[in-house]
């Protein structure tokens, strides 16, 4: 159903829309491959009238993960594809892409209608439109059941954070970029005071927004990371903190981080309970996607309007989702499982050391079988839980030893 053109051009410009495709210039300058991001019809009743992508990298295996991509406002799934740089590490770990896609006729700006209970409740809408896009590929990509992710911008946090609310017992993770918390709006009206100042709530209002979407659920609950610029004066920042209310409330967490830890582009990282929650804050970074354009490890992306080049937030998402060759998603610890990990060090370390399960958050190593191996030299370190510890040294980019 269409809606009132004037009124979301108001919310379009609040949300600062985002850039439209890319031109298919920029597309081939990418390294040539079979592989291609691809439509797909026929994948569900699709009650919220989406239009799904799909991205198979070549050699994609049977119970690969998979991503869902969200874009922002008058953005399209092409253009998230191709300038978030997510694509560089599907490529690399063998992971699957999903990127849903906004039509005008549900939203004549191209934003998700996060702010419409209609679109955000369980069993309904866009939501269980993008649902049936993970069905979809899990019955005919062969993806993995229990390693399904979600991220999105802006408009599309705001509905990374509906699907994290209301499947979680679809997703393992996701990451909400310069969003806003579940059901912080329920009209039009109110996502323009949602969106700045922001809505304050106690962490336990917010919990139960996340709780009342799937009631008497009682499995474990998707990890999250938060992004959010400092200088973001589209979506304000206190949205970021509030989300983290939300979350670390839904994980029965403490608010106050267990550690914080300076990451490149003056970007800081919050770590809460056993890493169930970050958040990270990017010092002087409006709004946008974080990305670092370049052929280094850490880095990707496109810069492009509101595509902000300062740290890669895919490649850390993608290994704060184990998506980096491990066995599996991280399991779910309750906020007495074990002790607060050590972070992730600013700088290349020579040693680490750490519970075992927190070098596999930080990508320092990857679990298979019971165990965690250390990433490049696959040497056993032990049981993978939050009680074994190792010592790692890094004695090359991604390749780390047993022993310091």
């Amino acid at each position: 159903m269409r809606r009132p053109p004037s009124v979301l051009s108001r919310l379009a410009a609040a949300l600062a829309g985002a850039v439209l495709a890319v031109t298919a210039a920029a597309v081939a300058a990418a390294p040539a491959q079979a592989a291609s991001l691809t439509p797909v019809t026929g994948f569900g009743s699709n009650p919220g009238n989406l239009a799904m992508y799909a991205y198979r990298p070549d050699g994609l295996p049977t119970n690969a993960p998979a991503v869902v991509l969200l874009h922002g406002c008058a953005q399209n799934a092409t253009g998230y594809f191709t300038n978030s740089g997510w694509r560089k590490f599907a490529d690399q770990w063998r992971f699957a892409l999903i990127l849903a896609e906004q039509k005008s006729a549900n939203n004549s700006t191209s934003c998700f209608n996060w702010f419409e209970t209609g679109d955000t409740a369980r069993g309904q809408g866009e939501a269980l439109s993008v649902k049936q896009m993970v069905d979809h590929a899990k019955a005919n990509y062969g993806t993995a059941a229990n390693r399904v992710y979600v991220s999105g911008l802006s408009a599309g946090g705001a509905m990374a954070a509906t699907m994290l609310a209301t499947y979680p017992d679809v997703f393992a993770g996701g990451s909400i970029v310069a969003g806003v918390p579940y059901r912080c709006a329920t009209s039009m009206i109110n996502a323009f005071s949602c969106m700045n100042p922001g809505v304050n709530k106690t962490p336990a209002q917010w919990g139960d927004l996340v709780r009342n979407a799937h009631p008497g659920y009682t499995g474990a609950r998707p990890k999250v990371a938060v992004w959010h610029g400092t200088a973001d004066y589209t979506v304000a920042t206190a949205n970021a903190t509030e989300s983290r209310d939300q979350w670390t409330n839904v994980a029965g967490l403490s608010q106050t981080p267990g550690s914080t830890t300076n990451l490149p582009a003056g970007t800081t990282l919050e770590t809460y309970g056993d890493d169930r929650v970050r958040v990270y804050r990017v010092s002087g970074m409006g709004h946008g996607t974080p990305i670092d354009p370049g052929s280094g490890a850490e880095q990707c992306g496109t810069a492009a309007a509101y595509f902000l080049d300062t740290i890669c937030s895919a490649y850390r998402d993608a290994l704060y989702f184990g998506l980096n060759g491990s066995g599996g998603p991280a399991p779910s610890p309750t906020a007495t499982a074990g002790p607060t990990p050590t972070p992730t060090p600013t700088a290349a370390p020579t040693c680490v050391t750490a519970s075992n399960y927190a070098h596999v958050t930080a990508g320092r190593a990857y679990h298979s079988g019971g165990y965690a191996y250390a990433t490049g030299s696959g040497q056993r370190m032990g049981l993978y839980n939050t009680f074994s510890s190792a010592t790692l040294e890094q004695t090359a980019p991604n390749h780390w030893v047993v022993g310091c």
